[in-house]
């Protein structure tokens, strides 16, 4: 095992596991929360309230599921990675949270009305975890998936951007879409369903840092080149004009939402 990470966990993919165990705490600081519009998007359009059961899937810290306990919805989250389960429960010691994969979840069949996926699916092997979703889910239960994506308005995202992609070495991301493949392929769903939403995420230049050092393969280098990374983050925000020596930065983002009813 590495870095305690657990057989479950193991079965996604291997810097996925890694990077996130390494970096529960910086996920938990860097990562903004979603948009509220997008979340209340999600939940009327999963038909999500006081009398639903809902999965959220690899819900890393509970950015997600904290958003839907004002539903009023049941929640079992399942996270595959123990960094992340260990901060879930501390955060939101109220709600349990489930060692299991997407693609072999620990809930018998037919035991959920909606689950709800955010920045995750791209990690799945979509098939398979299409499979599992469906045999978890009641009949005519929906499935939505949130992502919100850095926007590039402003030259200093993009450099971020840049920064950001070196590290990348052939990593499932969700930009390049190939996640869709799988719901292409299935008949066990309709068709998706999307809507677009905007928000902004506001700190100063070090929650930035732990932004980036929340992505799980920057997490999962080693030290001497994770540290390089984010030395350059550091030197974009203490140099670019539309950041440098400000006290709170702004970055936007889209939030994706996408819906689909299982057939």
């Amino acid at each position: 095992m590495t870095r305690g990470v657990t057989l479950a966990a193991m079965s996604i993919h291997h810097s996925a596991a890694v990077g996130f165990q390494a970096g529960a705490e910086a996920y938990e600081r860097g990562r903004p929360a979603y948009a509220p519009e997008a979340i209340d998007r999600l939940i009327r359009e999963l038909g999500i309230g006081p009398r639903s059961r809902v999965l959220d899937l690899a819900a890393g810290t509970g950015k997600l599921t904290r958003m839907l306990v004002p539903s009023g919805a049941s929640i079992v989250a399942v996270e595959p990675v123990e960094g992340m389960r260990r901060e879930f429960a501390r955060l939101l010691p109220g709600i349990e949270v489930l060692d299991g994969t997407a693609e072999a979840i620990p809930l018998a069949a037919a035991s959920v009305d909606a689950v709800t996926v955010g920045q995750g699916f791209h990690w799945f092997d979509g098939d398979r975890a299409l499979l599992e979703i469906h045999r978890v889910l009641r009949p005519g239960g929906r499935l939505g998936l949130v992502w919100q994506a850095r926007d590039p308005v402003r030259p200093w995202i993009g450099r971020l951007n840049e920064i950001i992609d070196r590290a990348d070495d052939g990593h499932p991301r969700f930009r390049t879409g190939a996640w869709r493949a799988a719901f292409d392929r299935t008949d066990l769903f309709g068709p998706l369903e999307e809507a677009d939403f905007r928000t902004t995420q506001r700190g100063d230049s070090e929650l930035f840092v732990d932004r980036v050092a929340s992505i799980s393969y920057v997490a999962a280098l080693p030290d001497d080149r994770r540290e390089a990374v984010l030395d350059e983050v550091r030197q974009l925000l203490a140099t670019d004009p539309d950041t440098a020596g400000r006290e709170v930065i702004e970055l936007p983002y889209v939030a994706h939402v996408y819906w689909t009813a299982a057939r």
